[in-house]
């Protein structure tokens, strides 16, 4: 698996899910397991199929997260570049055509969160805002065609 870089709350986020998934959700799953149990006979226990289904996929979720902690790094705020938009930069961005302005801070795919300003370095419009320096121009392939960005500013987003 890929290292990942995260800030250090993105990571603590991540920590404290798995933690409250291997304490709270494992708890949880046991009991309805038990309850299930508890039913009757296991050979035609719907609820009880479904109970061990879904312990099946907590246990993978946890365990693609341990994988996904396992390779985070933090990111040193020191060693942002902000000459170009890169991971960790917080860019505000103009479209030439309706003359509207809006910043993104580009973060990692699991710290994205659109409603914060927040857009993955994987998204379209992360992945074309890369590399870019202010002034420049992005051509950018989204759902809906190719859209046009002036980089206004780059800034660190710590």
């Amino acid at each position: 698996m890929a290292i990942s870089y995260y800030t250090e709350e993105g990571l603590k986020r991540l920590k404290d899910e798995l933690s409250d998934l291997k304490v709270r959700g494992r708890a949880d799953m046991a009991r309805q397991i038990a309850e299930a149990r508890d039913k009757g006979d296991l050979s035609e226990n719907a609820e009880y199929d479904a109970a061990k289904d879904a312990q099946g996929h907590l246990e993978l979720k946890i365990s693609k997260l341990e994988d996904v902690v396992a390779n985070a790094r933090i990111l040193d705020s020191s060693s942002i570049d902000t000459s170009q938009v890169s991971i960790m930069t917080k860019v505000k961005i103009k479209n030439p055509k309706n003359g509207a302005t809006i910043t993104y801070s580009i973060v990692s795919e699991e710290e994205a969160d659109l409603k914060t300003g927040k857009i993955s370095v994987k998204s379209p419009i992360g992945k074309g805002l890369l590399g870019k320096k202010v002034g420049e121009l992005a051509s950018i392939q989204v759902p809906a065609g190719t859209m046009d960005f002036e980089i206004l500013d780059i800034a660190s987003s710590f």
